[in-house]
Formats: C-alpha cells, sequence, structure tokens
C-alpha cells in the first residue's frame, strides 16, 4: 500500500492536559480546526441516555461571549465551511474548516464554549425537543430506522455500554435534571479530556502558541472522572433470533450480528477485510450469491460492516433486504450457509486483492480533505495514545492474509457468538 500519512505530525501538551496535534499543509490557505471529546453515548448516566448527543447540541447555543447560534455564524461570516459535530458511542467531535486568517476565531470560539458553555433550563428543554425530533426523523419514520437500537439490544446485555446508541432516549431525557446534565459537562467537556487538531497551511508552533493564548485558562476536570465502563466480552448466550414489526417498511430485512474485538486489534483488521470481500460492491460474494445468482435480496452495495468500536467488543454486522418473490428464511439460511463457509475454506487470493484494493482507495479518498485528515489523527491520538499510529493502518490491512480471516470467521462469526433480527412489514405479521 501507499505511504498511510505523508504529512509531518506534531504535538503539545498545555498544562492543564489539552492535547494539540498539527500537521502543516501549505498547498491550500485554509485550516481545519477538529476538537474531539473522549465522551459518547457509553458514558451516558444510567438515567441520562442521550446527554452526550444533547452536548453536541447545545455547544452551539451559547457560551460566556457568544451569543445563541452566533457560533456557526460568526464563522460562517468569514469564509468558514463545515462547521458541525457528530456523536458516536466512543467519542463526540466538533470540526471547522476556516480560512488560515481565521484561525484565532476558531480557537477563540472552541475554547469560548469549552470554558464558558450557558445551560439553561430552556436551552435543555429545547434541545430535548431537537433531539426527539432528530431521532423521529433518522430513527421512527425511517424504513428500518430502529434496527440499530434493536440490534444492539440483542447483542448486548443490560447495562453494557454499548447497547445504547448514540442517538438517546428522549423519554429518560425528558426527566434528567439540569444539575446532572451539568455534572456530566464539567466531568468530560473539559481539557484533560480533549483533543484539539489543527490540519492545513499553519506553523505547529505557530498553532501551539495560539492554542496556549485561548486553552491554557480554563482549568482542568479537577476531580476524577466516572471511571470508563470496561467493555469486555460478556457471555453470548448462543444463537438468537428476533422477529420485530416495522410499521414504515415494505419488505423483509435481515440482520446477522457477531461481537468481534475492538478496533485496532489484529482480528478486527482480518475481520474488516473480510466485510469488505462479503459485503462491498458487485464483486462481493453477498452481491454475487443472493443478488445476481439466486436473485433472494434486493440490490444494494454495501451489505458487510466491520463496526470500528475502540473500547471493547465491537459489532460485525450484515444487513439485506429479501427480493420481492423470496422468503426471509430462504435468504437467511443461505446467509448463514455462506458465513459457515468461511470458516472451513479460505477466500480466494482475488478476493483478498479485491477487498484491499477497495480498502486502499478508501483511506486515499479519506485524506483528500484537510477536514477529513483532523479527524483521523484526533482519532488516532484520543482512542490510541498518539496521533502518529495513523502510520500503521493501511500496512496492518495489508498485512491479512487469507488464512488469518479464514481464523477470525471459525473464531467469531460462528452461531454460538450469532444473533439474527428480522424486520418485518405490517403486512408479513
Amino acid at each position: 500500500m501507499t505511504k498511510a500519512f505523508p504529512w509531518a505530525i506534531a504535538e503539545h501538551r498545555l498544562g492543564n492536559g489539552l492535547r494539540v496535534t498539527v500537521s502543516r499543509d501549505p498547498r491550500v490557505p485554509v485550516a481545519a480546526v477538529n476538537l474531539w471529546y473522549n465522551v459518547g453515548s457509553r458514558h451516558d448516566p444510567a438515567a441520562g441516555h442521550g446527554f452526550a448527543h444533547v452536548f453536541e447540541h447545545l455547544m452551539f447555543e451559547g457560551s460566556a461571549q457568544v451569543g445563541k447560534g452566533q457560533h456557526s455564524a460568526m464563522l460562517s461570516a468569514v469564509g468558514g465551511a463545515e462547521i458541525n459535530a457528530t456523536t458516536t458511542m466512543d467519542r463526540t467531535n466538533y470540526f471547522q474548516t476556516v480560512p488560515t486568517t481565521a484561525l484565532d476565531l476558531a480557537l477563540w470560539l472552541e475554547a469560548d464554549r469549552m470554558g464558558g458553555l450557558r445551560i439553561s433550563q430552556e436551552v435543555f428543554d429545547n434541545q430535548r425537543v431537537v433531539v426527539g425530533n432528530e431521532r423521529m426523523q433518522h430513527y421512527e419514520d425511517q424504513p428500518f430506522g430502529l434496527w440499530m437500537e434493536l440490534g444492539l439490544a440483542t447483542v448486548f446485555p443490560d447495562g453494557h455500554p454499548y447497547r445504547r446508541s448514540s442517538m438517546g432516549s428522549p423519554d429518560q431525557l425528558a426527566h434528567a435534571e439540569l444539575s446532572l446534565l451539568d455534572s456530566f459537562r464539567q466531568a468530560y467537556y473539559v481539557p484533560d479530556n480533549a483533543v484539539l487538531t489543527v490540519v492545513g497551511d499553519v506553523i505547529p508552533e505557530d498553532v501551539f502558541a495560539r492554542a496556549e493564548k485561548y486553552f491554557a485558562g480554563i482549568p482542568a476536570c479537577g476531580r476524577q472522572r466516572p471511571r470508563d465502563v470496561a467493555v469486555e466480552d460478556w457471555p453470548m448466550p448462543g444463537r438468537t433470533v428476533r422477529t420485530a414489526i416495522d410499521a414504515k417498511a415494505s419488505a423483509d430485512r435481515i440482520f446477522v450480528l457477531h461481537r468481534i474485538p475492538p478496533a485496532y486489534t489484529a482480528d478486527h483488521d482480518a475481520l474488516t477485510v473480510l466485510a469488505t470481500v462479503l459485503g462491498r460492491g458487485r464483486g462481493s460474494r453477498f452481491y454475487r450469491s443472493f443478488m445476481t445468482e439466486n436473485n433472494l435480496a434486493q440490490t444494494e452495495e454495501k451489505t458487510a460492516f466491520a463496526w470500528d468500536l475502540a473500547y471493547g467488543s465491537s459489532l460485525f454486522a450484515t444487513g439485506m433486504t429479501v427480493r420481492r418473490g423470496s422468503s426471509y428464511q430462504e435468504l437467511l439460511a443461505a446467509q448463514e450457509s455462506l458465513l459457515d463457509e468461511l470458516a472451513i475454506e479460505p477466500v480466494s487470493e482475488h478476493e483478498l486483492r479485491r477487498a484491499k484494493a477497495i480498502l486502499e482507495a478508501g483511506w486515499l479518498r479519506s485524506l483528500t480533505s484537510f477536514g477529513a485528515r483532523a479527524d483521523l489523527l484526533a482519532r488516532h491520538a484520543t482512542q490510541l495514545g498518539e496521533p502518529a499510529a495513523i502510520h500503521d493502518r493501511p500496512t496492518r490491512l495489508s498485512a491479512v492474509s487469507a488464512a488469518d480471516l479464514c481464523r477470525a470467521a471459525s473464531r467469531y462469526l460462528r452461531p454460538e457468538n450469532r444473533s439474527v433480527l428480522i424486520l418485518r412489514p405490517t403486512s408479513g405479521a
């Protein structure tokens, strides 16, 4: 594979614990600013499922010196773009790309909301409604939109940090106290739980000096954060099948789920390649077997995924919609038979080369924008302890062999580690 990350990486840590990563690329006079907080839905308190997601919104609702909605408006006024935030089960990130001349503004705005976020009961109430509407739009009103929540509940038992999706629970948010939300903020939205990454036409030492100027005065947490709950391999109950009605669906859809090792492990690398062999593009096994040759499933370009959950058991998931005239029993039986075969017979050299080429192309595409690069550096700094770990990613995937895929399939895609979720339209009940 090509060199993983051909740009220099510089690091600095402030006295309050904030880690700063800079990668210079002077070809375009812009800078991508990305702030990762090591907090996601796995950190949500028992009575506050959705806190991390709510904070994704609250951070745009006003801080010590910035009015409601002005964060994005001020950046847009100076030519800023890609001004947004996202939340997953593992982390929350805030990002923007600005002309280099507006770097001070972007850093000042991030520091102002880190150190001076304003949270009132009125703002909290408003954002609870926003999150509820977002859930309805993306989960409840979409065909198969609830599959993730239903699927996680079949794989992870009660109390498991990854059982809860990043979207959150409207019911819990509706009853959550403002004091609990503020306690959550004080524990996680602090400099010693964050990584600031800047990529673009910048000088690392200059960025470090600016970070000191804007962030150094923000105190660290000052108390021990609630310990991250270890996400260990809790025993699976054996192969389980759950059927649920999806009123928005017009056809049956089958999800087959397996618990697998966390991201950045050798077995996860192998399963990432295997998911590409199985379910990426028209040359994949699933496409050829179930959409071209046997007409069991509807045409889809991506039907297998190895999730990148980083702190314990991750998830290998496949999802296919049953073609009209076929039955979900036929498709499920054929899919499980194919999965079981992987533990016995290695994939072909052609399949392996094809999968690696797809993954390499995806990696190269992810490096084309400053914003994506900043996010990748922040990911490696946060989850692996150093941004330079980014250099290992393509090499690890390139080293995966057909024997590795066979071994990983035998160990993790076995029926005893399998959970099946079938979503059926009302008419199929």
